[in-house]
């Protein structure tokens, strides 16, 4: 990927809210994503992390208008995705890879119906032995035998479903894939694996990647940028390297600091940065800046406004008042 390609996706100023009954006929809106912005280029894997309820999924399925956003724009290769032929014209082009492999599979069909229902849907195929050598194709391009193709995903381990998973989602030649915590519910020696598989066809196959998880060490691996997310809401954005090495938000350097190292002697040296409380709910977040409940370094100008998600240094975005004060 180079530094010339243009943006494939753009998402701005995105919103998802959802409303939940709070009882006696009263509901309240849950933020779910809260004024979210970035772009992802052509071939490039943007890689979206935080602590589990932060709204990391929910940007995926908002983007691929599984949800409807509640305010926003998404726009894809340089089109706005609004009307219902727009999104039907999307979904040819991207598609998804849920996370859990054992309730995302229907128990009641066969590898080769379920890798082959978007090619039912979208109608890409002539004729029946075309659509059998496409299907064969696909399982081979993930490490499939074409002896699977008559079973059922029970007959399968976690790691070969998600694999069938993926192969669903390669059906229509997407050119664009959210990955939606597609290693977490497998066993650590599998996950290498996929990781390497999504390489490899990202490779082959020129795919441009939105990959969503909660383990830093994964989407630095298969990630160019990082974007951290907190309460909703996108906190830094840069380089994997970058962010790695050297994070500027206070809540990304706890992230950071969390990593485990197999070096004991490096291990001994890295200084835990352990956060006090806990995450705040969305229904009820904190006004201002949504970390400033668990930061040591939180101002009163933090409970007063979000801080703009703005350039530190070159490609190196921070959404923090006291940035100047803490680095």
């Amino acid at each position: 990927m180079t530094d010339t390609a243009k943006n494939l996706v753009e998402v701005k100023n995105l919103k998802k809210y959802f409303s939940i009954n709070t009882g006696f006929f009263k509901s309240k809106q849950l933020k779910a994503v809260d004024d979210v912005s970035f772009s992802i280029k052509k071939g490039e894997t943007l890689g979206l992390v935080g602590e589990s309820g932060c709204g990391k999924t929910t940007v995926g399925r908002t983007l691929m208008q599984l949800y409807k956003p509640t305010a926003g724009s998404i726009v894809y290769d340089g089109k706005q995705i609004k009307t219902p032929s727009d999104i039907s014209e999307f979904r040819k082009k991207a598609a998804i890879v849920f996370q859990d492999p054992y309730s995302s599979l229907n128990p009641r069909m066969t590898v080769s119906d379920i890798i082959g229902e978007p090619l039912d849907i979208h109608k890409a195929y002539e004729n029946k032995q075309e659509r059998r050598e496409r299907i064969l194709s696909l399982m081979q391009k993930v490490g499939l035998n074409s002896e699977h193709a008559s079973r059922y995903a029970h007959e399968f381990s976690g790691g070969q479903r998600q694999r069938i998973g993926i192969a669903r989602a390669l059906a229509i030649r997407p050119e664009f894939v959210v990955c939606d915590e597609p290693v977490s519910a497998l066993d650590v020696s599998i996950q290498a694996q996929v990781i390497n598989m999504f390489d490899e066809l990202q490779n082959d196959m020129d795919l441009t990647y939105l990959f969503i998880a909660h383990d830093i060490l994964v989407v630095r691996h298969i990630s160019d940028r990082i974007a951290v997310m907190y309460l909703g809401k996108l906190v830094e954005v840069a380089d994997a390297d970058e962010i790695y090495e050297h994070p500027l938000h206070p809540y990304t350097r706890s992230l950071m600091s969390s990593v485990p190292y197999p070096d004991p002697k490096i291990a001994r040296e890295n200084k835990r940065i352990v956060l006090s409380g806990d995450i705040p709910s969305p229904l009820n977040a904190p006004s201002g800046c949504p970390f400033r409940t668990r930061c040591p370094h939180a101002a009163e100008i933090c409970a007063q406004s979000m801080p703009s998600l703005s350039e530190a240094a070159t490609g190196h975005a921070v959404a923090c008042h006291r940035l100047k004060e803490i680095s």
